[in-house]
């Protein structure tokens, strides 16, 4: 039976994996692995936009030692600034990368950076086109069709507003750190979150997996799903995840 265009689409699409944090350290090697055997061929290419404000040096440096321990060679796509993620030479090496990771930092960042730009539509049609995409913390976060920004100045730093995402997760918010100060996030008094919005909380050194038309659990701690049931489901590693929509191939 031919199959519709939504269908072929979600086919042709790589692997999607939200990492809840801690990324680039010991714990992370199933999904990192199961990322690397997912690739396309092409360049591995490492974002840090999300830890532009602080050291992105550092950030993509840990990435290419952590990769190199897994047997791939990475580099960084640059793209810190607006203008990086306007770049026609930059867009161009994203057409041909086999696999994108985006670490963690300010997810305010990632979206005001990468949102329809001209870098981010080259990522996301390699993504279409097979290429591996992963993001972890704040890129994990600025997946779905929210990301959970600050809403409140220290010490009310637990306040959290939705902000609009790029929504590769259409419907979803990411809660990464879950195990950790993650679980205490929630948003000021009157802001509700938007209706039928499901809560994807993760641990860390846990992700939320998409391949092959399932989502699956992978890594050491668990996959929580919060939609209109009275409790959220929770999920363990090689555990199919129920309750969490398909990427917006």
């Amino acid at each position: 039976m031919p199959t519709g265009r939504t269908d072929t689409l979600l086919a042709m699409t790589g692997m999607l994996s939200l990492v809840g944090g801690d990324e680039l350290n010991p714990g992370n090697e199933p999904q990192d692995e199961a990322l690397i055997r997912a690739a396309r061929p092409g360049p591995a290419y490492v974002l840090a936009t999300a830890a532009a404000r602080g050291r992105p040096d550092l950030a993509a440096a840990n990435a290419v030692r952590w990769f190199a321990g897994l047997g791939i060679e990475m580099e960084e796509l640059p793209v810190r600034t607006r203008s990086d993620a306007s770049s026609k030479e930059t867009a161009a090496k994203a057409e041909a990368g086999g696999l994108f990771y985006l670490v963690g930092g300010d997810p305010g960042l990632v979206v005001d950076v990468l949102e329809s730009s001209r870098v981010w539509n080259a990522i996301a049609d390699a993504w279409r086109n097979g290429a591996a995409l992963a993001g972890s913390s704040a890129g994990a976060m600025a997946f779905g069709e929210w990301s959970l920004i600050r809403g409140g100045r220290w010490p009310k730093h637990d306040e959290r507003r939705y902000k609009p995402a790029l929504g590769v997760v259409p419907g979803v918010a990411v809660i990464p750190h879950h195990d950790t100060f993650g679980a205490g996030w929630r948003t000021p008094a009157g802001l509700s979150k938007p209706e039928d919005a499901v809560l994807l909380g993760l641990d860390e050194r846990t992700a939320a997996v998409w391949r092959d038309g399932v989502w699956t659990a992978l890594g050491a701690g668990t996959v929580n799903v919060e939609a209109s049931d009275p409790e959220p489901r929770v999920f363990r590693a090689g555990e199919r995840i129920e309750g969490l929509p398909e990427p917006a191939g």
